[in-house]
């Protein structure tokens, strides 16, 4: 017989199954009698709720105690939330607080098909904080506001009064177009000048935690932000990373972006002064899926004697450029379009122009138009550039022969290689006038593209959402810095651009110098950093980065077998070296400086 071994895994067990079912024969057992006991277990479990209600009830009637003449403020009323919809917005609004419950975009969908959520489930609170002459704080958020809805030709007004007495109370003033997406909000006192503290102003509070509405949560973050315009013409953010607080003087209006929307509050008159705090929540546990970032707000209102009566004016819409501009005010700023000059290219040039071609284009042929347009209007400078490129190529030897004979003098080596390129007509800058002019044109499309909101939603052949990247592969593993999907006009744009940096380079290309970085290796490179940079990416920049490379090599390809003849550019400039070129001012006075520069070296070589 096989021993058997003690087991203290199989002795913890037999343990546990033994008091679990001691456990169920004593719950499942006979009662002997019916006794109170049982009634009193039975109705503790099924007396929680009320318990609960009843402590609300207690707390309330201590709120009402301690504020005593004020109480009245604090009593709930079991009023139902106010609900309705204009043309643009489902709107619902609540007793307690009598501020906006719910505020959704019927017009537009997010990732999850469903209305653009602007509020909803306590994202955003907006509060006013009253003080009364004798120290205590009121805080608007904690009152019982009853409402009034009222309907007219054009608007909805919904009146929500919190009232001490007839002659008494606290109100707000909702007026919703019927059509659009501004509103405004009135807030008073009435009777109250014998409570309020005058020399204590009151407090504005507004705070929202920002939704995700777009499939990818890191590509939207990056253009979720907080933004104010102040004093009369200037623009300013916070960081897009992080936490960040500012306080700020004289703000006219204030922004908190949800990328391709936005919550903008207007005040009747600019603020003193006001706390302005930003805070990435993509990162943290339990949000990552739903809140992007939370912005927060405080400011007090100008003191006023007696009673309160301001205005505020709130825009809840989509960021589109030409909706922001017809309001009043620089609302239209808030949108990134790049700083400097890019922002004006883009206000200036591409704006127009591209709202012009997307009226009677789908905007993905409107892109490439576009595209078109821009390179053809810079095909005269690449066109000199192609002149010059084999000018310079035609004049390598004469340079190598300057450089090996004033080797050790680099004033007359500098001397004779200028004097040489000016008889001959070339321009050893001209290489880079294309890569000047196009820096700005590309960094402003590089901003343009992302924030476009008549982008958003807008499919191009496989590519569902030009506002956004392109996925043809969902991975189902993330790839550091490049993602969790494959983009194929990324892919598209970087072989594109590896045929033009082998085009444009491959007559230059040497072999690799001591201490050189090898030149193939670079051009190899390229292309594959591009396409882990725009894989996560607006698929309209790749789109259009892919065919202006694509328009650019053609461009290249006819002027060099179209439209140039180089060896009658070759005869041409070895005619011009033989000719002595007279030099304009700016030549005989940079020669005169480098002589003289020459001379002082020698002087100071013969110390």
């Amino acid at each position: 017989m096989e021993e058997k071994k003690f087991d203290p895994y199989q002795f913890t067990g037999f343990i546990l199954i033994a008091l679990i079912l001691t456990w169920m024969l004593y719950r499942n057992g006979p009662e002997e009698v019916p006794t109170e006991e049982k009634t009193t277990t039975e109705q503790q479990v099924i007396t929680p709720p009320v318990s609960q209600a009843v402590q609300d009830s207690l707390q309330q009637q201590q709120k009402v105690v301690a504020y005593g003449d004020l109480g009245n403020l604090f009593v709930p009323n079991n009023i139902p939330n106010t609900i309705f919809t204009t043309e643009n917005l489902a709107l619902e609004l609540q007793a307690q607080g009598g501020g906006i419950h719910k505020l959704t975009l019927q017009e537009f969908e997010n990732y999850e098909d469903l209305p653009i959520p602007m509020v909803q489930n306590g994202n955003m609170d907006f509060a006013i904080t009253l003080n009364t002459k004798d120290g205590r704080i009121l805080n608007t958020k904690d009152f019982y506001f009853t409402p009034s809805l009222t309907e007219r030709d054009e608007e909805f007004i919904v009146s929500m009064r919190a009232a001490l007495s007839e002659t008494q109370y606290v109100a707000y003033e909702y007026v919703f177009p019927k059509t659009g997406y501004l509103f405004t909000v009135n807030f008073k006192t009435v009777g109250m000048e014998g409570l309020l503290d005058g020399n204590q102003p009151p407090k504005v509070s507004w705070t929202t935690d920002v939704y995700r509405n777009s499939r990818s949560m890191d590509y939207e973050n990056r253009y979720t932000e907080y933004t104010f315009g102040y004093e009369e013409d200037r623009v300013d953010y916070l960081s897009l990373s992080g936490e960040d607080q500012e306080t700020r003087e004289g703000i006219r209006w204030i922004s908190y972006r949800q990328h391709f929307f936005s919550a903008i509050l207007i005040p009747d008159s600019p603020i003193a002064i006001a706390d302005l705090k930003s805070k990435d929540l993509s990162s943290e546990e339990g949000l990552e899926e739903k809140f992007t970032k939370r912005f927060e707000t405080t400011y007090a209102l100008s003191v006023q004697s007696g009673n309160i009566n301001t205005q505020f004016e709130f825009y809840y819409g989509p960021t589109d450029y030409k909706t922001l501009q017809d309001l009043e005010g620089d609302l239209e700023a808030s949108i990134p379009m790049g700083w400097g000059i890019f922002g004006w290219i883009n206000r200036v040039l591409f704006l127009p122009l591209f709202g012009f071609l997307s009226s009677f284009l789908s905007y993905g042929i409107a892109i490439i138009v576009m595209t078109i347009i821009v390179r053809l209007a810079m095909s005269p400078v690449t066109y000199k550039s192609y002149v010059s490129q084999i000018k310079m190529k035609v004049l390598r030897p004469d340079v190598e022969a300057i450089t090996a004979k004033y080797k050790d003098d680099a004033v007359k080596r500098q001397q004779e290689t200028m004097s040489l390129y000016s008889r001959a007509g070339a321009n050893p800058m001209s290489g880079c006038v294309p890569a000047l002019i196009q820096l700005p044109i590309f960094y402003a499309l590089f901003s343009f593209f992302p924030v476009a909101f008549v982008l958003r939603d807008k499919s191009f052949l496989w590519a569902d959402d030009l506002s956004s990247y392109d996925s043809i592969l969902e991975l189902g593993f993330s790839i550091p810095f490049y993602g969790d999907h494959v983009s194929l006009f990324p892919i598209l744009a970087s072989i594109a651009i590896f045929f033009y940096t082998k085009m444009s380079s491959g007559a230059q290309m040497q072999t690799t110098q001591p201490g050189m970085p090898n030149m193939k290796f670079i051009m190899y490179l390229m292309p594959v950093m591009m396409l882990f940079f725009f894989n996560n990416y607006a698929s309209a920049f790749s789109l259009y980065y892919f065919i202006s490379n694509i328009l650019t090599i053609l461009i290249m390809i006819s002027i060099k077998y179209f439209i140039i003849d180089e060896d009658k550019i070759r005869l041409q400039v070895q005619e011009n070296k033989k000719k002595p070129r007279k030099q304009n001012r700016f030549q005989r006075k940079m020669q005169e400086m480098m002589e003289e520069a020459e001379r002082q070296r020698k002087l100071q070589g013969k110390k």
